[in-house]
């Protein structure tokens, strides 16, 4: 195949739609995907620190979601341990491009929805980074 002609592949869901939210969404558009990532952005990085995040996400959808966001590049999957094998997660480039749109939604959060509070948020935060 000449490689002038030759296309990038795209994943499947560009089938339904080329709109950019739709595609985001089908990429990043679950709560637990987004817990996930704001817990990334707040410093968390194996498996059981996961496991520890208030919202007590399942250890399957905890599993699927880190497959998910790994083979998306949102994640980076590095080992630290060799026997057992276990494995810290890191933001990629593409992952921490999400940032704003975490700190929109806390902000519409705070604004909008009565008897929401930061404070949770703000507490991870004494254990790891801070949303930018």
């Amino acid at each position: 195949m000449d490689t002038k002609t030759k296309k990038t592949a795209q994943p499947d869901f560009f089938k339904r739609s080329v709109c950019p939210i739709t595609n985001t969404l089908e990429i990043i558009g679950d709560k637990w995907t987004m817990i996930i990532i704001r817990d990334l952005f707040l410093g968390l990085k194996t498996y059981s620190e996961f496991q520890q995040s208030p919202e007590n996400i399942p250890s399957n959808i905890l599993a699927d979601r880190l497959k998910k966001l790994e083979a998306g590049g949102i994640i980076d999957k590095i080992p630290y341990q060799d026997r057992p094998v276990r494995y810290e997660y890191h933001l990629s480039k593409q992952g921490k491009g999400l940032s704003k749109i975490l700190k929109a939604m806390k902000h519409w959060g705070l604004e909008f929805i009565p008897g929401t509070s930061a404070k949770m948020a703000e507490q991870l935060l004494k254990k790891g980074k801070k949303i930018r």
